[in-house]
């Protein structure tokens, strides 16, 4: 079984940057795709970003694209999300998550789960 860490969510204002970390207890992990996913009050959750094993390849949904970056040091088990730019509308819990293959922003593909941390950006 594997386990996520998260750390970095917190309270910003509008136009501020946050990064996310979180890492994972395997110690196969460049074995495993990465993603972030993040639910709002009242909402579904829903795909933010994913990453390949490798690094190489990264996906974001149209909402943040040009204002996240996803990346990995696979050394240090951990994937990373910088956030820049954030709008209220970013405000949500986050969650990473690991699969094995390839990329997917597909939630159900993902096996294991972060515990969440809240992202609240002011306006």
């Amino acid at each position: 079984q594997v386990h996520l860490v998260e750390s970095g969510g917190g309270l910003v204002q509008a136009g501020g940057s946050l990064r996310l970390s979180c890492t994972t207890s395997t110690r196969t992990s460049s074995r495993h795709t990465m993603g972030w996913f993040r639910q709002a009050p009242g909402k579904e959750r829903e795909f933010v970003a994913t990453i390949s094993r490798s690094g190489d390849n990264t996906y974001y949904s149209d909402s943040v694209k040009g204002r996240f970056t996803i990346s990995r040091d696979n050394a240090k088990n951990t994937v990373y999300l910088q956030m820049n730019s954030l709008k209220p509308e970013d405000t949500a819990v986050y969650y990473c998550a690991a699969k094995g293959g390839s990329t997917t922003q597909i939630e159900r593909m993902y096996d294991y789960w972060g515990q969440g941390t809240q992202v609240f950006v002011s306006s």
